[in-house]
């Protein structure tokens, strides 16, 4: 086998931070709320409030339901992150989508 550089494995708590802060900002980039997000990836409202605050240790399947629900790959969920401070209330919206109009 070819010889390969120890390289550090971070801790799950860490890992766990990373989902969150992926999940939080891919989230918000996009415009949804946390009940957004839950009813997209049929997972429970409460169930995203935990992996935002890295509070739960979520599997495989969730992993994936979250990155299909934000479509983006579920690598792209464990990459390093910094975790910043909740803001209180509803993401802005983009600019570029426009409400539904009522007929």
């Amino acid at each position: 086998p070819a010889y390969r550089p120890w390289m550090p494995t971070p801790a799950p708590a860490e890992v766990l931070r990373f989902i969150a802060a992926n999940v939080r900002r891919h989230r918000t980039q996009r415009g949804l709320t946390q009940a957004a997000l839950a009813e997209i990836a049929d997972l429970d409202v409460r169930f995203i409030q935990r992996v935002e605050r890295a509070d739960t240790n979520l599997g495989v399947i969730g992993l994936v339901q979250l990155a299909s629900a934000l479509e983006v790959t579920p690598s792209a969920l464990l990459r390093a992150a910094t975790l910043r401070p909740a803001t209180r209330g509803r993401p802005k919206t983009s600019k570029s989508r426009r409400p539904m109009r009522r007929i």
